[in-house]
């Protein structure tokens, strides 16, 4: 059992990771990463949220829709749901953790319509996982929105140097430096195989 985690849980974060390699949660991961504190907070508050989620779209989806013959609306509800949970944590976190709160600040708000969170709550049901399947790969896949974050921030402070070409600065080189950070990343699978065979 805990190796089939532990399989879920790195396969999640290299292998199968939601921003560089299924390409979901693409618009935070260019518009947040200019930044190491921001991809950082961002990607702290996905995994949060991910976990959330997955906790609660979970048992919807196996004990109000599955019963009721409803599974057609898993996509409907599962964003409803996602939606009024972070408005729900935006409001507990105001009332009862300011600091917190407003350390978040815009990030919050933003995962709301981050497809990758969607995307994890999904997956999940879709790959038969279990619960505690569920929520460790939704573990994984918080991890590696973070990783892509911090690695990409990282390459983004380098970017639109003096040195870059005028036509290349911006969006050009921001484009393909995620495609060769999105390559990188291919190298894993093979090291996740042999790791636990």
């Amino acid at each position: 059992m805990l190796k089939e985690l532990a399989i879920i849980l790195m396969t999640s974060v290299l292998v199968n990771n939601y921003v560089l390699s299924r390409f979901l949660g693409i618009c935070p991961f260019l518009g947040v990463s200019k930044k190491l504190d921001q991809a950082t907070g961002m990607g702290v508050a996905v995994i949060f949220v991910m976990l959330m989620a997955t906790a609660t779209t979970y048992p919807v989806y196996y004990f109000i829709l599955v019963p009721n013959g409803l599974e057609y609306l898993q996509t409907i509800v599962f964003i409803l749901v996602i939606a009024a949970l972070v408005q729900f944590i935006e409001i507990v976190l105001k009332k009862y953790i300011p600091g917190l709160h407003k350390a978040l600040g815009v990030y919050l708000p933003l995962i709301t319509t981050n497809c990758a969170v969607l995307g994890v709550t999904i997956n999940n049901i879709t790959d038969g996982y279990g619960f505690v399947q569920s929520l460790v790969s939704s573990l994984g896949c918080g991890l590696g929105f973070l990783l892509a974050m911090v690695i990409f921030s990282g390459v983004r402070s380098k970017l639109d140097g003096p040195e870059t070409p005028k036509a290349f600065r911006g969006l050009p080189s921001t484009l393909i430096a995620a495609s060769i950070v999105s390559l990188a990343f291919i190298g894993f699978a093979g090291i996740i195989d042999n790791l636990f065979a």
